[in-house]
């Protein structure tokens, strides 16, 4: 298998500069952290579903999904929060629920980011609705500093400043999803 090239230090989306934050080698590392936590945790409880939120958690989902070393399935919501602006428009819109059934199941919803907290609170008040058996979340990134709402994850790659950061699933204005490691704009630039 070829060695995959190493992520650049920095990337130019939509005209502005983003420096490397966390490279894909701490991605994945701590990915395969997660997965081993939720393997421990649900080893004698049942097969998990995990629920990624879209657009933004695809790729997490997918990782963490690979990370798990025992049966897991996965189903998507999607929902808007932020068009192409760099923070929150505060309104969470639905575009696609869940095909599976929750009732009963073990589920985990999974996001790519909890900054504001209103997806994952509106994610988990829907999926609560449903009497799952269980309802965990879990989240790459988190921004303690610009919650709005409290909202407990039980599964948090990285707590992060209050940043704007693109690459591995997220985005600005759609573009920069597909960077393998995450990036933060360069004030210095």
């Amino acid at each position: 298998m070829p060695e995959l090239a190493a992520a650049p230090d920095a990337v130019t989306c939509r005209g502005e500069r983003f420096k490397l934050y966390l490279s894909e080698e701490q991605i994945q590392s701590r990915i395969r952290e997660l997965g081993e936590q939720i393997a421990a945790d649900y080893a004698d409880v049942g097969i998990p579903i995990l629920i990624g939120v879209l657009n933004g958690a695809f790729m997490f989902t997918a990782d963490l999904m690979r990370a798990i070393p025992a049966d897991s399935e996965v189903d998507f919501y999607k929902l808007s929060s932020y068009g192409e602006r760099k923070v929150s428009s505060g309104q969470v819109t639905e575009l696609k629920n869940v095909d599976a059934k929750l009732e009963g199941r073990h589920v985990i919803v999974v996001e790519d980011i909890v900054d504001t907290g209103l997806s994952m609170k509106y994610v988990l008040d829907q999926i609560e609705a449903l009497n799952p058996a269980s309802l965990r979340s879990a989240t790459l990134l988190r921004k303690p500093e610009a919650a709005k709402v409290e909202v407990d994850v039980d599964y948090v790659g990285f707590d992060i400043d209050n940043l704007f950061v693109i690459g591995y699933g997220l985005d600005y204005g759609q573009l920069a999803r597909n960077l393998r490691a995450i990036y933060i704009l360069d004030e210095e630039a």
